[in-house]
């Protein structure tokens, strides 16, 4: 099992946010350049929420919202479950299905310290069944 603090040290623990007070319009051209599929809502180093392309899917789409007219935190999710680097993947994982989400800030001291996303979690977890896979397959080949 891998830790958070491994996967981030490999992934890298670039953390791209926004304010709140920032159009949702900006927040879905970020997510676009990035190529992610959401942003912390932060004010300085304090997470307020977070606002993902699902947020903008159903709170602003489907209600005939303006993109540039809404303000992110009218829409962020502001009850945000986040990891700590002492976590293991599968534990965050398993968070993050049960909870209906695909992205969850990293919080170390207080402070963002990196964004996972659902796909980083699965990325490792068959990584590793891949490596054991392959591990068994070298056993019983010697074994035989």
């Amino acid at each position: 099992m891998k830790s958070i603090r491994t996967l981030l040290e490999k992934k890298g623990a670039q953390v791209w946010s926004i304010g709140p007070k920032a159009s949702v319009l900006d927040a879905i051209k970020a997510m676009a350049e990035k190529g992610i599929g959401a942003l912390p809502v932060m004010e300085g180093d304090e997470l307020l929420g977070i606002i993902s392309e699902r947020d903008y899917a159903r709170k602003v789409i489907l209600e005939d919202r303006s993109s540039k007219d809404t303000l992110v935190e009218d829409i962020m999710t502001k009850k945000v479950i986040c990891a700590r680097k002492s976590q293991q993947v599968e534990e965050c994982m398993a968070i993050m299905m049960n909870g209906n989400f695909r992205h969850m800030p990293v919080v170390e001291d207080g402070k963002v310290v990196g964004v996972l996303s659902l796909r980083d979690l699965v990325k490792v977890v068959i990584a590793e069944q891949q490596f054991t896979i392959e591990q068994l397959e070298s056993y019983i080949a010697v074994s035989y």
